[in-house]
C-alpha cells in the first residue's frame, strides 16, 4: 500500500507541475456540456502526465481519468493483482481559467474488489499536498510543514461547504435543498473544488461537506482523505467504472457527504427517500 501511495504521490505532483505553469501559457479554454463546465489544454496535459507516471511504473494497471476516459491494457496483471487509478487532473477547471488559486490534481487507486487504497490531493497554486492510504492516516504538506489531520474541531461555530452542478435543472433543486441543510450551521461556503473541499473537512478548515452530482474523480482521492482522518464520509454507490460507470440521472441524484455522523446520517436518509420516494 505505501508503494502505491508513494507512486500516487509522484503522479499527482506530476500533474500539479504543468498546472504549474499557467503564468506562462495561454490556458485555451473550450466549453464540454455547458457555460460553467470547462476543459483546457492543462487538463489534457495534466492528465497525461499523471497517467505516464502510473504507467511508467505499473503498465498493466487500469486507469479511469476524467478527460481521457478508462484504458485497460492488456497484461499478466489480472484480478486481485490488478488495481484502478482514478484521475481528475484539474479539479477546479473554472477555478483555474479565472486565477482562483483553489485547483489541484487529484489521484486515487483502488483494489480489485473498489476498495481505496491510497489518495492524493496535490494544489500548486496553494502550495499544499494533501493524502492517505487506507489505515494510514491523512496528511497535509503546507509548503514543506507537514502535519496529521484529524478533521473539525467540535468546539467552534460549523461551516458546511457544497458546490452546484452544471445540469440548470439539478441546480435549481440544489439552491433549494440549501435551507434544510444550513440547519446547525453558521454559514456556507461554495469554493468549487470537490477534491478541496473534502480535504479542508479533513485539515478542519470546513465542518462539512455536502454535495450531489459528482463523479468518482471529484471524490476518490478527498473521500478516503477525510476518512483517514476520522471524518465520516458517505459516497454515493454508483455503477463501477468498469461496468460503463453511472448514467446521467444516476449520477445527478447522488449525494456525498463529509462530516459529522449526525449529518451524514440526515443526508443519506433524505436522500434515499427522495430515490425511492415515500413509503
Amino acid at each position: 500500500m505505501q508503494s502505491l501511495l508513494h507512486l500516487a504521490r509522484q503522479a499527482a505532483a506530476a500533474g500539479a507541475a504543468v498546472l504549474g505553469h499557467r503564468g506562462s501559457a495561454a490556458v485555451d479554454a473550450s466549453s464540454k456540456s455547458s457555460d460553467s463546465d470547462w476543459v483546457t489544454a492543462f487538463d489534457l496535459a495534466a492528465e497525461r502526465a499523471v497517467r505516464g507516471v502510473i504507467a511508467d511504473s505499473r503498465p498493466h494497471d487500469v486507469i479511469t481519468g476524467e478527460e481521457l476516459g478508462t484504458t485497460v491494457p492488456a497484461g499478466p496483471s489480472t484480478g486481485a493483482d490488478r488495481v484502478r487509478w482514478s484521475i481528475d487532473p484539474l479539479d477546479g477547471t473554472t477555478n483555474f481559467i479565472r486565477g482562483i488559486l483553489y485547483y489541484a490534481t487529484s489521484v486515487a487507486v483502488a483494489d480489485a474488489a473498489g476498495t481505496w487504497l491510497a489518495g492524493v490531493v496535490h494544489a500548486p497554486a496553494l502550495r499544499r499536498v494533501y493524502w492517505a492510504s487506507r489505515g494510514g492516516g491523512a496528511w497535509l504538506s503546507d509548503d514543506g510543514s507537514v502535519r496529521r489531520l484529524s478533521g473539525p474541531d467540535a468546539d467552534r461555530g460549523r461551516l458546511l461547504a457544497t458546490g452546484f452542478s452544471y445540469d440548470p435543472a439539478t441546480r435549481s433543486e440544489q439552491v433549494g435543498e440549501l435551507g434544510g441543510l444550513l440547519s446547525g450551521f453558521g454559514d456556507l461556503r461554495r469554493l468549487g473544488s470537490a477534491a478541496l473541499d473534502l480535504c479542508l473537512v479533513a485539515d478542519g478548515t470546513l465542518d462539512a461537506f455536502v454535495e450531489r452530482g459528482l463523479n468518482e474523480h471529484d471524490l476518490a482521492a478527498g473521500a478516503l482523505i477525510a476518512e483517514e482522518a476520522g471524518v465520516a464520509v458517505r459516497r454515493p454507490d454508483l455503477t463501477p467504472m468498469l461496468d460503463g460507470g453511472p448514467g446521467e440521472a444516476e449520477r445527478l441524484a447522488a449525494v456525498t457527504v463529509a462530516g459529522p455522523a449526525e449529518l451524514v446520517a440526515a443526508v443519506t436518509s433524505t436522500s434515499a427517500r427522495s430515490i425511492d420516494g415515500p413509503s
